[in-house]
């Protein structure tokens, strides 16, 4: 059993981490990745999670206070990992001058990175304990899907500033493409227990008609 209170006697580092340190806590997160795919959110342990590390548990509870704390950087992890490929291309979005070409572009790499086997495991893991850590789910939601979504509606608007695009409510029309491009594949991907990661042809095809579909209803005449 994982008691909050196992860190109680262990100060944890609160200054700049040195590059070793980084090392570590990366090690740490990358192996707790692995635990909590493997055994879920219940069955993971710190011991386990050093194990795989290859750190001593004290070195863990250096950096995370409690394997709850654990699983939120993990989850933040996998959530920056994930964007950090798409962050140009949403970037580049309010400066295209092809907006088919740029939208689709996006799409594409979008429904792929979202739909990396671990991200769809992490997924499930964070609503099958949303009850009990109503704030995970939050968290999940709230540096995922929501930050996506400012960030797009920030492009969206320069668009519309150029009167390249008609957008009334630019966070609406974010979330609006968000799903356009992600609610057939990701649906889909959740309730298969056996998925181990998209039709990269299907998946793009699927993006490009999203990509079509939202220009169609937001592009200026």
């Amino acid at each position: 059993m994982e008691l909050a209170g196992e860190a109680g006697s262990i100060e944890r580092i609160t200054r700049p981490l040195s590059a070793r340190s980084v090392g570590k806590r990366r090690s740490v997160l990358d192996a707790a990745q692995l635990v909590f795919l493997r055994v879920g959110y219940d069955g993971a342990t710190m011991d386990e999670v050093a194990s795989v590390a290859k750190v001593s548990k004290p070195t863990i509870y250096k950096h995370f206070a409690d394997k709850r704390e654990l699983f939120s950087a993990v989850i933040d992890h996998a959530i920056d990992a994930a964007e950090a490929t798409t962050t140009d291309l949403v970037a580049a979005l309010g400066t295209s001058v092809d907006l088919d070409t740029d939208f689709q572009r996006f799409a594409r790499q979008h429904v792929v990175d979202v739909l990396q086997p671990h991200l769809v495991q992490l997924r499930r893991l964070v609503i099958g304990v949303a009850n009990r850590f109503p704030d995970l789910a939050s968290e999940w939601y709230r540096n995922g899907p929501a930050r996506g979504h400012a960030a797009i509606a920030e492009q969206l608007s320069k668009l519309a500033d150029r009167a390249l695009l008609r957008v009334g409510d630019p966070l609406l029309a974010a979330q609006q493409l968000n799903w356009l491009i992600l609610s057939i594949p990701l649906n889909a991907a959740m309730f298969d227990g056996r998925f181990t990661g998209v039709d990269r042809e299907y998946v793009e095809g699927l993006a490009d008609e999203a990509a079509r579909i939202f220009l169609a209803a937001y592009r200026s005449a």
